[in-house]
């Protein structure tokens, strides 16, 4: 265990940044299931724009890499694309 305040205090905010980053990324595979799901073009055009978003998000504050955010964009452009 920790021995000084800093330490104990810095476990508490990983803690905090942890649960945080976990809740953004799970809703944003949430949305990338809906948009894999949708099979109306209007409806999905709505929700790349959403996700995109929410990649961007992500990598921006690491917690996703950055290609990875480009990839899952370009599949889920080219299948909206596709629609």
């Amino acid at each position: 265990m920790a021995n000084h305040k800093s330490a104990l205090k810095r476990i508490r905010s990983s803690a905090v940044k942890r649960l945080r980053n976990r809740y953004q990324l799970k809703t944003c595979r949430t949305f990338i299931k809906k948009l894999r799901q949708s099979t109306d073009k209007q409806e999905a055009e709505k929700l790349l724009g959403k996700v995109s978003s929410m990649l961007d998000k992500l990598s921006k504050k690491n917690i996703i890499h950055k290609n990875k955010a480009a990839n899952n964009k370009s599949k889920l452009a080219r299948y909206v694309n596709s629609l």
